[in-house]
């Protein structure tokens, strides 16, 4: 294993700068770190969505690595033709990385990921999580949360926003077997760091499913991003841990959670929600954390 990723030894080459993402976003701190982490031989592809958006704008391309967009749904197909293309030219030490949001995952994109998994192809599969389609005017996807406001769980005549649960990405995953599966929140961008260079020494298929907040479709100043993707762990509300050798290992492992309520009342998606509304989430995480402290190591 190398040495730990922390701030004082990662490295100062940029690899994804010049792009024109939202102040503050959570997503486009994710790309960058990871691209920090694996370097200039890194062959990357991205679904049309929030990353592909801001950062292929003839002339000014945001990556130094070789990139591509690919198709929503076909990130992880894209991957495999990348992999079978780098075998085909006997290419050593490069990575293939594929970066896609919540929905392009989730939904558009998860028979691909699944395939890929199962073939077991080489390739790195980081979901930025910024949970909902926030390139096409803030939609809900498959990995938005209990309560929130998008223009297609609106908030109207007192209703609850999203009634659906987020959906268990990181276990659906898991269920695979696969080699390498983790969760992460740019909150924790050294736990980040170090699990995609874990990432990079698996042969075969790994993933990542990263917590990225978006001020625009979060109701959330610009400065509060990295706060806000700490509070969300610390609350208990989002988890940090891997998934490897066919078991689950939890990385962070709070004495007691931080307060739910100010985390939901400071984000304005979450503004209509009342008190029974928090209490029904608060019960939510209780019983999703009985079963990860079942069931994690």
């Amino acid at each position: 294993m190398s040495e730990s990723i922390n701030a004082r030894n990662i490295s100062d080459d940029e690899f994804f700068y010049g792009h024109k993402a939202c102040a503050g976003c959570g997503g486009s701190l994710a790309v960058r770190m990871a691209l920090k982490v694996l370097g200039e031989r890194t062959f990357l592809t991205l679904p049309a969505g929030c990353m592909s958006a801001v950062s292929f704008n003839y002339p000014q391309m945001s990556y130094a690595n070789n990139a591509i967009i690919s198709a929503f749904a076909s990130t992880a197909a894209v991957m495999t033709g990348l992999a079978a293309g780098a075998k085909s030219l006997k290419l050593d030490d490069y990575h293939i990385l594929g970066i896609a949001g919540d929905g392009g995952t989730a939904d558009i994109g998860i028979q691909a990921l699944s395939g890929m998994i199962d073939r077991n192809d080489k390739g790195i599969y980081i979901c930025y999580d910024n949970e909902a389609y926030m390139n096409t005017g803030i939609q809900k996807s498959g990995l938005t949360p209990f309560g929130a406001t998008t223009t297609t769980t609106p908030a109207v005549g007192g209703g609850k926003g999203n009634i659906k649960q987020k959906k268990n990405l990181f276990e659906i995953v898991a269920a695979h077997n696969i080699a390498y599966a983790a969760t992460a929140s740019v909150g924790y961008i050294e736990d980040f760091a170090n699990k995609v260079q874990r990432a990079s020494l698996v042969q075969g298929t790994s993933f990542i499913h990263v917590l990225a907040p978006c001020p625009t479709g979060w109701g959330i100043d610009t400065s509060e991003t990295i706060e806000v993707a700490r509070e969300v762990v610390d609350t208990g509300l989002w988890y940090l841990a891997e998934y490897y050798d066919g078991e689950y290992h939890l990385n962070k492992r709070p004495k007691e959670f931080q307060d739910v309520t100010h985390y939901i009342k400071r984000q304005g998606r979450f503004k209509h929600l009342t008190d029974e509304d928090i209490e029904h989430i608060v019960e939510s995480r209780d019983k999703t954390w009985e079963r990860i402290l079942r069931n994690y190591k």
